[in-house]
């Protein structure tokens, strides 16, 4: 399986698109070899600042804490999301600007853990055919790639400081694979409110997460949720500082949920309304297998 890497320098490093499929060879993907570490670090430029969140060790070791935390407790590595999510956020202590950079989570995949991309990452072998991690893991969108799309959903689905919605949000992988890459997430009460709902128990399964996102979406298109469900208007300066404490910041805790930048939370009748609107939306949502259980009960 693939394991460390052999070169770790002190700081993370951007790596472009460019250098990325030389390096993404048949043998990583499947997690037969080992990342061409020293090659990877040849061709990678610096971080744009010198500030200490840009120091590598950090993330290397919350990687291996996820892991460990999923085996030490018999979880599955898809359990490690909602653990690592925040406190990636919370380490890197990036603008979303910085985030925007491809190249940061190219290295972070490739240069920083990809171990932990393949643990995480690898499906289970069918039909004989030898299972293998997607390129997309490693280079892809921000809501596919290993470590962007735990950054971004814990981006857009913390409240101000307050990361417990992130974790609802990660523990849910419906979430993350169809709620992440839609645009209408950017409203901070629209996101909030489909956390609320699966916190609650009123969407369980999958297919229920699927088709509440799939019904706020469309509904998106005809009402406007800033109109009837208002943000609080958000500035940069707290999170400027939040980005400037990381020089004095201790380790990201393992044990309990770090905090994030001093901002104002979604305002909760924003959120409490679009609770209530979600919630009718998705009792008239189709949703599979939905209408045979239904006709079951009544039959009994």
């Amino acid at each position: 399986m693939t394991g460390r890497p052999e070169h770790l320098p002190e700081r993370l490093a951007l790596l472009p698109n460019a250098e990325v499929a030389e390096l993404l060879t048949e043998g990583l993907l499947t997690g037969r070899e080992e990342v061409q570490s020293i090659k990877l670090n040849q061709v990678t430029e610096p971080l744009p600042h010198t500030e200490r969140r840009g120091d590598l060790r950090p993330v290397r070791d919350l990687a291996e804490d996820a892991m460990a935390y999923c085996r030490s407790n018999g979880l599955k590595a898809t359990q490690a999301d909602a653990w690592l999510a925040p406190r990636l956020h919370a380490a890197l202590r990036l603008t979303r600007r910085e985030a925007a950079e491809p190249g940061l989570w190219n290295y972070l995949a490739l240069g920083v853990a990809p171990d932990y991309v393949v643990w995480r990452h690898l499906p289970e072998p069918k039909d004989g055919k030898v299972a293998k991690v997607v390129t997309e893991r490693f280079r892809g969108q921000y809501h596919k790639q290993a470590f962007a799309r735990l950054w971004w959903a814990a981006e857009l689905f913390r409240d101000g400081s307050d990361y417990g919605p992130v974790v609802t949000a990660c523990g849910n992988q419906d979430i993350l694979n169809t709620a992440l890459r839609m645009s209408v997430i950017n409203h901070r009460p629209t996101a909030q409110a489909i956390v609320r709902l699966v916190a609650k128990g009123v969407i369980t399964t999958g297919r229920e997460v699927n088709a509440l996102v799939g019904a706020v979406n469309a509904s998106a298109a005809t009402l406007m949720y800033d109109v009837i469900a208002p943000d609080a208007e958000r500035e940069s300066r707290s999170l400027l500082a939040w980005i400037d404490e990381a020089e004095t910041a201790r380790q990201v805790s393992r044990n309990t949920l770090p905090t994030g930048p001093e901002e104002e939370r979604a305002p909760e009748l924003s959120v409490s309304t679009l609770v209530d609107y979600f919630t009718d939306l998705f009792a008239d949502a189709p949703v599979r297998g939905r209408e045979e259980s239904e006709e079951d009960d009544g039959e009994g």
